[in-house]
Protein backbone atom coordinates (compact mmCIF):
# COMPACT_ATOMS: atom_id res chain seq x y z
CA UNK A 1 0.00 0.00 0.00
CA UNK A 2 2.80 2.52 0.83
CA UNK A 3 5.33 3.35 -1.65
CA UNK A 4 8.88 1.94 -0.85
CA UNK A 5 7.67 0.66 2.64
CA UNK A 6 5.33 -2.70 1.93
CA UNK A 7 7.00 -4.71 -0.19
CA UNK A 8 8.12 -7.98 0.42
CA UNK A 9 11.50 -9.34 -0.22
CA UNK A 10 9.69 -12.11 -2.37
CA UNK A 11 7.86 -9.33 -4.57
CA UNK A 12 10.98 -7.72 -5.58
CA UNK A 13 12.62 -10.59 -6.47
CA UNK A 14 9.97 -11.07 -8.51
CA UNK A 15 10.01 -7.82 -10.26
CA UNK A 16 13.34 -7.33 -10.43
CA UNK A 17 14.01 -10.74 -12.13
CA UNK A 18 10.69 -10.78 -14.71
CA UNK A 19 11.09 -10.61 -18.45
CA UNK A 20 8.51 -7.58 -18.20
CA UNK A 21 6.32 -5.87 -15.84
CA UNK A 22 2.72 -5.23 -15.75
CA UNK A 23 1.70 -2.01 -13.41
CA UNK A 24 -1.12 -1.77 -12.17
CA UNK A 25 -0.87 1.23 -10.09
CA UNK A 26 -2.21 4.62 -11.14
CA UNK A 27 0.92 7.03 -9.37
CA UNK A 28 3.75 8.32 -11.18
CA UNK A 29 6.07 8.08 -7.99
CA UNK A 30 5.80 4.33 -7.77
CA UNK A 31 5.94 3.72 -11.86
CA UNK A 32 9.45 5.43 -11.27
CA UNK A 33 10.03 3.32 -8.47
CA UNK A 34 9.71 -0.04 -10.38
CA UNK A 35 11.00 1.28 -13.15
CA UNK A 36 14.79 1.34 -10.81
CA UNK A 37 13.44 -2.34 -9.92
CA UNK A 38 13.00 -3.57 -13.68
CA UNK A 39 14.18 -1.78 -17.21
CA UNK A 40 11.05 -3.34 -18.90
CA UNK A 41 7.70 -1.79 -17.39
CA UNK A 42 4.27 -1.56 -18.73
CA UNK A 43 1.53 0.55 -17.14
CA UNK A 44 -1.70 -1.10 -17.80
CA UNK A 45 -3.36 2.73 -16.15
CA UNK A 46 -4.25 3.68 -20.11
CA UNK A 47 -6.63 0.69 -20.59
CA UNK A 48 -9.03 3.26 -18.06
CA UNK A 49 -11.09 5.30 -20.38
CA UNK A 50 -13.94 7.77 -19.15
CA UNK A 51 -17.69 6.34 -19.05
CA UNK A 52 -15.79 2.65 -20.23
CA UNK A 53 -16.81 -0.35 -18.46
CA UNK A 54 -14.16 -1.45 -15.38
CA UNK A 55 -14.40 -4.31 -16.75
CA UNK A 56 -13.67 -4.09 -20.00
CA UNK A 57 -10.70 -2.45 -19.00
CA UNK A 58 -9.60 -5.74 -16.64
CA UNK A 59 -10.27 -8.34 -19.31
CA UNK A 60 -7.66 -6.15 -22.05
CA UNK A 61 -5.31 -5.74 -18.98
CA UNK A 62 -5.67 -9.99 -18.81
CA UNK A 63 -5.36 -10.43 -22.51
CA UNK A 64 -1.90 -7.91 -22.89
CA UNK A 65 -0.33 -10.18 -19.50
CA UNK A 66 -1.52 -13.22 -21.45
CA UNK A 67 -0.03 -12.42 -24.77
CA UNK A 68 3.73 -12.19 -23.45
CA UNK A 69 3.20 -15.14 -21.28
CA UNK A 70 2.52 -16.97 -24.46
CA UNK A 71 5.75 -15.90 -25.79
CA UNK A 72 7.53 -17.50 -22.93
CA UNK A 73 8.20 -14.51 -21.09
CA UNK A 74 8.93 -14.43 -17.47
CA UNK A 75 5.56 -11.95 -16.58
CA UNK A 76 5.00 -10.03 -13.06
CA UNK A 77 2.27 -8.44 -12.67
CA UNK A 78 2.72 -5.40 -9.96
CA UNK A 79 -0.76 -3.93 -8.39
CA UNK A 80 -0.83 -2.28 -4.87
CA UNK A 81 -1.67 -3.84 -1.96
CA UNK A 82 -3.05 -7.07 -1.78
CA UNK A 83 -2.89 -8.30 -5.47
CA UNK A 84 -6.11 -10.33 -4.63
CA UNK A 85 -8.13 -7.99 -2.87
CA UNK A 86 -10.41 -6.25 -4.50
CA UNK A 87 -8.78 -7.11 -7.77
CA UNK A 88 -10.47 -8.88 -10.69
CA UNK A 89 -7.79 -8.87 -13.13
CA UNK A 90 -4.94 -10.74 -11.20
CA UNK A 91 -6.97 -13.37 -10.43
CA UNK A 92 -8.27 -14.36 -13.92
CA UNK A 93 -4.63 -13.99 -15.47
CA UNK A 94 -3.69 -16.54 -13.31
CA UNK A 95 -6.40 -18.47 -13.84
CA UNK A 96 -6.02 -18.43 -17.63
CA UNK A 97 -2.46 -19.11 -17.79
CA UNK A 98 -2.71 -22.50 -15.48
CA UNK A 99 -5.74 -23.09 -17.65
CA UNK A 100 -3.59 -22.97 -20.22
CA UNK A 101 -1.00 -25.13 -18.90
CA UNK A 102 1.32 -22.29 -17.81
CA UNK A 103 2.90 -21.78 -14.29
CA UNK A 104 1.64 -18.69 -12.30
CA UNK A 105 0.95 -17.50 -8.87
CA UNK A 106 0.10 -14.70 -6.60
CA UNK A 107 2.56 -13.52 -3.60
CA UNK A 108 0.46 -11.79 -0.78
CA UNK A 109 0.68 -8.25 0.16
CA UNK A 110 -0.37 -5.36 2.49
CA UNK A 111 -3.98 -4.73 1.90
CA UNK A 112 -6.25 -1.92 2.68
CA UNK A 113 -7.49 -3.87 5.25
CA UNK A 114 -4.11 -4.52 7.14
CA UNK A 115 -3.74 -1.04 7.30
CA UNK A 116 -6.92 -0.35 8.40
CA UNK A 117 -6.60 -2.61 11.51
CA UNK A 118 -3.22 -0.82 12.57
CA UNK A 119 -4.42 2.79 11.85
CA UNK A 120 -7.65 2.61 13.72
CA UNK A 121 -6.65 0.39 16.01
CA UNK A 122 -9.29 -2.24 15.68
CA UNK A 123 -8.48 -6.09 16.75
CA UNK A 124 -10.89 -8.36 14.88
CA UNK A 125 -10.52 -10.58 17.02
CA UNK A 126 -11.98 -8.55 19.79
CA UNK A 127 -16.18 -7.99 18.51
CA UNK A 128 -15.23 -9.94 15.44
CA UNK A 129 -15.64 -7.78 11.59
CA UNK A 130 -18.25 -8.30 8.22
CA UNK A 131 -16.98 -7.38 5.27
CA UNK A 132 -18.92 -6.88 1.97
CA UNK A 133 -18.10 -4.95 -0.98
CA UNK A 134 -20.44 -1.93 -0.79
CA UNK A 135 -22.81 -2.28 -4.31
CA UNK A 136 -22.67 -6.55 -3.55
CA UNK A 137 -24.27 -5.53 0.30
CA UNK A 138 -26.92 -3.41 -0.95
CA UNK A 139 -27.66 -6.05 -4.29
CA UNK A 140 -27.85 -9.15 -1.76
CA UNK A 141 -29.53 -9.82 0.96
CA UNK A 142 -26.88 -9.98 3.81
CA UNK A 143 -27.40 -10.40 7.85
CA UNK A 144 -25.83 -7.27 9.64
CA UNK A 145 -24.22 -8.56 12.86
CA UNK A 146 -24.26 -5.43 14.83
CA UNK A 147 -22.50 -6.58 17.79
CA UNK A 148 -19.59 -6.74 15.14
CA UNK A 149 -17.94 -4.33 13.15
CA UNK A 150 -19.06 -3.79 9.92
CA UNK A 151 -16.64 -2.64 6.99
CA UNK A 152 -18.14 -1.78 3.29
CA UNK A 153 -15.52 -1.44 1.19
CA UNK A 154 -15.47 0.75 -2.23
CA UNK A 155 -18.24 3.04 -0.45
CA UNK A 156 -17.07 5.84 -3.17
CA UNK A 157 -18.67 3.59 -5.70
CA UNK A 158 -21.44 2.18 -4.24
CA UNK A 159 -24.48 1.27 -6.62
CA UNK A 160 -21.83 1.59 -9.86
CA UNK A 161 -23.82 -1.49 -11.49
CA UNK A 162 -22.17 -0.62 -15.12
CA UNK A 163 -18.60 -0.16 -13.44
CA UNK A 164 -18.14 2.87 -14.82
CA UNK A 165 -18.62 5.70 -11.87
CA UNK A 166 -15.42 7.18 -10.67
CA UNK A 167 -17.06 8.43 -7.13
CA UNK A 168 -20.63 7.94 -5.60
CA UNK A 169 -23.62 9.61 -6.05
CA UNK A 170 -25.95 10.96 -3.17
CA UNK A 171 -28.98 9.28 -4.39
CA UNK A 172 -26.93 5.97 -4.38
CA UNK A 173 -25.90 6.50 -0.91
CA UNK A 174 -29.27 7.56 0.47
CA UNK A 175 -30.51 3.98 -0.88
CA UNK A 176 -27.54 2.37 1.03
CA UNK A 177 -28.11 4.76 4.49
CA UNK A 178 -32.09 2.91 3.97
CA UNK A 179 -30.55 -0.10 4.41
CA UNK A 180 -28.40 0.33 7.43
CA UNK A 181 -30.35 2.20 9.58
CA UNK A 182 -33.01 -1.05 9.84
CA UNK A 183 -30.15 -2.04 12.01
CA UNK A 184 -28.32 1.39 13.42
CA UNK A 185 -29.32 4.60 14.71
CA UNK A 186 -29.44 7.39 12.48
CA UNK A 187 -26.87 9.28 14.83
CA UNK A 188 -24.71 6.21 15.53
CA UNK A 189 -21.01 7.27 14.83
CA UNK A 190 -19.39 5.41 11.37
CA UNK A 191 -15.78 6.31 10.48
CA UNK A 192 -14.56 7.26 6.81
CA UNK A 193 -11.56 5.54 6.15
CA UNK A 194 -8.64 5.77 3.38
CA UNK A 195 -5.17 4.05 3.65
CA UNK A 196 -2.01 6.02 3.05
CA UNK A 197 -0.53 5.40 -0.50
CA UNK A 198 3.23 7.39 0.72
CA UNK A 199 5.10 8.10 3.67
CA UNK A 200 4.72 11.74 3.07
CA UNK A 201 0.50 11.62 4.00
CA UNK A 202 -1.04 9.86 7.25
CA UNK A 203 -4.24 7.98 6.69
CA UNK A 204 -7.34 9.48 6.70
CA UNK A 205 -10.18 9.17 9.24
CA UNK A 206 -13.51 10.76 9.21
CA UNK A 207 -15.94 9.92 12.30
CA UNK A 208 -19.40 11.38 11.42
CA UNK A 209 -23.07 10.52 12.02
CA UNK A 210 -24.53 7.78 10.12
CA UNK A 211 -27.23 9.85 9.00
CA UNK A 212 -24.82 11.89 7.10
CA UNK A 213 -23.10 9.68 4.80
CA UNK A 214 -25.54 10.46 1.30
CA UNK A 215 -23.37 13.96 1.95
CA UNK A 216 -20.10 13.18 2.34
CA UNK A 217 -17.55 13.84 -0.43
CA UNK A 218 -16.49 9.82 -0.79
CA UNK A 219 -13.32 8.88 -3.02
CA UNK A 220 -12.32 5.64 -4.64
CA UNK A 221 -10.11 4.80 -1.87
CA UNK A 222 -12.70 5.09 1.03
CA UNK A 223 -13.78 2.66 3.03
CA UNK A 224 -17.14 2.76 5.39
CA UNK A 225 -16.31 1.11 9.19
CA UNK A 226 -19.13 0.79 10.88
CA UNK A 227 -18.30 0.29 14.75
CA UNK A 228 -20.22 -2.51 17.20
CA UNK A 229 -23.79 -0.73 18.33
CA UNK A 230 -24.73 -3.58 20.56
CA UNK A 231 -23.34 -5.88 23.33
CA UNK A 232 -22.65 -9.07 22.66
CA UNK A 233 -25.15 -11.61 24.48
CA UNK A 234 -23.72 -14.74 25.51
CA UNK A 235 -25.11 -17.81 24.32
CA UNK A 236 -25.44 -19.67 27.71
CA UNK A 237 -26.63 -22.70 26.35
CA UNK A 238 -23.59 -23.36 24.65
CA UNK A 239 -21.66 -22.12 28.01
CA UNK A 240 -23.21 -24.52 29.87
CA UNK A 241 -22.83 -27.27 27.69
CA UNK A 242 -19.22 -26.38 27.43
CA UNK A 243 -18.77 -26.53 31.07
CA UNK A 244 -20.29 -29.72 31.08
CA UNK A 245 -17.36 -30.95 29.28
CA UNK A 246 -14.80 -33.18 31.92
Amino acid sequence: MKLGAHISPISRSYIENADVVFMGVSSGLVELWIQEMNGDVRSLQPYYQEGKSRLKTYKEMVKVMLDEVRKGKKVCGAFYGHPGVFAWAPHKAIEQAKAEGFKAHMEPGISAEDCLYADLGIDPGTYGCQHYEATQFLLYKKRIESTAYLILWQIGLTGDLDLTQNNAKKDYLEVLLDLLVKDYRPEHEVIIYSASLTALNNFSERKVPLMSLPNEKLSMNDTLVIPPAKKMLRNELFVTKLNEIV
